[in-house]
């Protein structure tokens, strides 16, 4: 039978991606759910294409629009974050593909297991803000939760057939990004545009500036932290330039393991997709006589501080990685409307993370309200 998959955020970089493995394997999946923020005519395109069993728009305004656009279709039409949340849960999905950018994705996720569904996570967020609660809310649920991050797919590719051996250590690989190895006098006068422009990778832009500032390798190791149940002291980033070792695995006996291709979200997306299987990919492959040499070096937190701030809200617990992850939202989108500068996201991060009250056991409730006062505190260190 065919997996009948829902992706919520199916018009930012992962969910168009996902829909090109979709089509690239119709016999094994189906699109019963698309779900966009603000894209409307993207998200009309995508249903005619697609025909899903429904769509969801969280922006309330373009509901009419989207309703009339699609008025010939069998495609039944929501709008709301309460209508995302909701539709997650219809009996017809099997499979929740959450690529939704930041906070936003947590109640949608949580509401899909509950349902019983299993997740293919690329909404890294949702683990950084609430890695306990959605732990144990999937073992208490039986739900299967698939990473589709590339590093987060390598470590759970090596970890394969590996479950009676413990991990010694994670090893989280970065690209460094655009500005590896700059100083700090230089990240002070990074522009937008430089920050954009990843060397290796195509994404969204509030990814890619995390990866500029090296933040999306901190979210990552909290993510890691939770999904693959270690301590932060198991857990090490190293800078690996040509993005070809996506993450690697050391055990016990000092054996590493690495997972490795070119740099391609279609390939972890389709892992997660058809896992346990793995379907033919028609993807460009990897070859070692293109890349006679593969690097290392050491990440620089004294420059990349945001990288030493997500291990320090990691290694704090509690609620600090979720005021740590809506101060760096509010910093971002600030740094994207030239509001705040480069290196002055790491310093409206790390006030926020001091001046927020700790809640050292947080429920769903408290994520909520730390949520919201960390961005109101974020919001004074900006510049008007």
């Amino acid at each position: 039978m065919k997996k009948k998959i829902a992706i919520l955020g199916s018009t930012g970089s992962i969910g168009k991606q996902t829909l090109d493995v979709i089509a690239s394997h119709p016999d094994h999946f189906d699109v019963e759910v698309l779900t966009a923020n603000n894209s409307a005519d993207e998200l009309i395109q995508q249903a005619i294409t697609y025909a899903p069993n429904a769509v969801v728009i969280g922006n309330e305004d373009k509901y009419l629009y989207i309703k009339e656009a699609l008025k010939n279709e069998p495609i039944k039409v929501y709008a709301g974050s309460k209508a995302i949340a909701e539709v997650v849960q219809m009996g017809t999905v099997d499979m929740v593909l959450t690529a939704m950018v930041g906070f936003a994705g947590l109640e949608p996720t949580i509401r899909a297991i509950e349902a019983g569904k299993h997740i293919a996570l690329a909404n890294k967020e949702t683990l950084v803000v609430a890695g306990d609660l959605i732990s144990r809310l999937a073992i208490d649920k039986k739900v299967g939760i698939l990473p589709v991050d590339s590093e987060h797919s390598a470590i759970f590719q090596c970890l394969t057939g590996e479950m009676l051996n413990p991990i010694h250590k994670i090893l989280l690989t970065a690209s460094g990004g655009p500005f590896r190895g700059k100083d700090a006098a230089f990240l002070a006068n990074v522009t937008k545009q430089q920050a954009l422009n990843h060397p290796n990778w195509k994404m969204g832009d509030k990814i890619t500036i995390d990866s500029a500032s090296l933040m999306n390798k901190g979210l990552e190791a909290i993510e890691a932290r939770w999904l693959f149940n270690v301590k932060p002291s198991q857990i090490e980033v190293v800078v690996h330039p040509q993005s070809i070792i996506h993450s690697m695995v050391e055990f016990e006996d000092g054996s590493i393991k690495a997972q490795m291709g070119l740099p391609d979200m279609r390939l972890p997306i389709q892992y997660a997709l058809s896992y346990p299987q793995r379907l033919h990919g028609n993807y460009p492959r990897f070859r070692f006589t293109d890349y006679p040499q593969l690097t290392f070096e050491q990440a620089d937190v004294n420059v990349f501080r945001n990288l030493q701030l997500a291990f320090d809200a990691m290694n704090t617990g509690g609620n600090m990685p979720c005021i740590l992850n809506a101060a760096n939202e509010v910093a971002v989108d600030a740094f994207l409307n030239e509001k705040a500068g480069f290196a002055q996201m790491s310093d409206i991060i790390a006030n926020t993370m001091a001046k927020v009250a700790f809640v050292p056991a947080p429920g769903y409730d408290d994520y909520m309200a730390t949520d919201r006062e960390a961005r109101r505190i974020a919001q004074t260190f900006i510049r008007n």
